[in-house]
């Protein structure tokens, strides 16, 4: 049996889908626009893997024999955040959005909140995760008070020194949150965002801990596991879908953690599913609008590719793809609502094959289900015929 190897490089998003305009992001391209604003800006494995020949894409080479299969894909559930696009990647598409606060959580919700952790709260506004510890830091130490806030993306982020409120008791916060936001206030995400630090100088840690929605459907992970095969989870793959269809699972501290990570799964001897999360383009980068920095952390993981592929066995299939922009060069330091790149490459893959535009991201699970054998999915359409030597 195959085993399916799925990268997903947190919000390297390749063009703005046509409905981008109702969302704000008109002209985001996170990978374009990169490329347009950096010299000299090469991915020379991604390249030879078909990334220039995918359909609108600019700024990179176009490969006359490439070496993989190659396509992008369109999000037609509605929303623009993470969890939206994995659980889309994986089989769920969402007819409505989660919800978002652009003036910040209703009084309510802060109350429920407080006296459920029996004290008050700083904040309760969107702001980006660096620029509100610098806002209110040093208040929070003072008075041990947490800091709330949120963002574009359906999230109730909590922030805390963790001098102050340690992590562990930052997490049992978040999960006193997330018992509270159901219904009509289920936010995609609950986000502990522990730092450290002085004032002025403050740093988030790498003990971010994600309290997502259980998926409201079966996914193809749940089928996976199902069937006894196993799927193994990089990164924040399995806060995302709140351990749901996860067999098992390791955290990482930044990209090439991940990246270390999954080729240690890669060693060893399993039928599944490896699953894996970058999400240093989008929380480090991207929403910093960083765009030096991002195109250092692609050049970085670009660099990792023939290990990857050195590390894939005979039936395995690697796919690298992304969950939804977060163009670094727009005003705004929110997610965009983007087409993502599919570059597939195995063995057994038939090379240069265009899988043109995908209508969701929900083909690139029925792919996985295909190849794994677990039945056909209820969303998606299975392009495994289209691009490898399998019948």
């Amino acid at each position: 049996m195959a085993r399916a190897v799925v990268i997903v490089m947190d919000s390297v998003g390749i063009g703005e889908l046509p409905d981008a305009t109702a969302y704000g992001d008109t002209g985001s391209n996170t990978l374009g626009n990169i490329a347009g604003r950096i010299n000299d800006f090469k991915l020379p494995n991604l390249e030879k893997l078909g990334l220039g020949n995918i359909v609108g894409s600019k700024g990179f080479k176009k490969e006359n024999q490439p070496q993989g299969c190659f396509g992008k894909m369109a999000e037609v559930s509605a929303g623009k955040d993470t969890t939206t696009g994995h659980w889309e990647i994986m089989g769920i598409v969402l007819k409505n959005p989660f919800p978002v606060y652009p003036h910040g959580f209703p009084q309510d919700i802060i109350d429920r909140f407080q006296d459920a952790i029996k004290t008050k709260v700083l904040g309760n506004y969107p702001a980006s995760g660096t620029e509100i510890i610098k806002q209110l830091g040093e208040q929070h130490i003072k008075t041990g008070y947490p800091i709330v806030y949120t963002s574009g993306d359906s999230v109730f982020q909590i922030a805390a020194h963790e001098s102050v409120i340690p992590v562990e008791e930052l997490y049992e916060m978040c999960r006193k949150a997330r018992e509270i936001l159901t219904g009509k206030h289920a936010v995609g995400r609950v986000i502990a965002r522990p730092f450290t630090g002085e004032p002025g100088n403050f740093t988030r840690t790498d003990r971010r801990h994600d309290f997502s929605l259980k998926p409201i459907e079966k996914t193809v992970l749940d089928y996976i596991t199902e069937k006894g095969l196993l799927v193994k989870a990089v990164g924040k793959i399995v806060d995302i879908y709140a351990g749901q269809g996860i067999s098992e699972s390791v955290h990482i501290h930044n990209n090439m953690d991940g990246v270390d990570k999954t080729l240690e799964y890669m060693k060893q001897t399993f039928d599944g599913l490896i699953f894996t999360n970058l999400v240093d383009f989008d929380m480090v980068y991207g929403h910093r609008n960083n765009v030096e920095g991002y195109a250092n952390a692609l050049v970085e993981f670009d660099a990792r590719i023939p290990e990857i592929i050195n590390a894939l066995g005979e039936d395995d299939i690697l796919f690298i793809t992304a969950d939804h922009g977060c163009d670094p060069t727009t005003e705004s330091t929110d997610h965009s609502r983007e087409y993502v790149p599919l570059l597939i490459y195995g063995k057994k893959i038939k090379k240069g094959i265009d899988l043109g535009i995908r209508s969701t991201f929900a083909d690139l699970g029925a792919t996985v289900a295909d190849i794994l054998e677990t039945g056909k999915t209820e969303n998606g359409k299975s392009f495994l015929n289209e691009c490898t030597m399998y019948s």
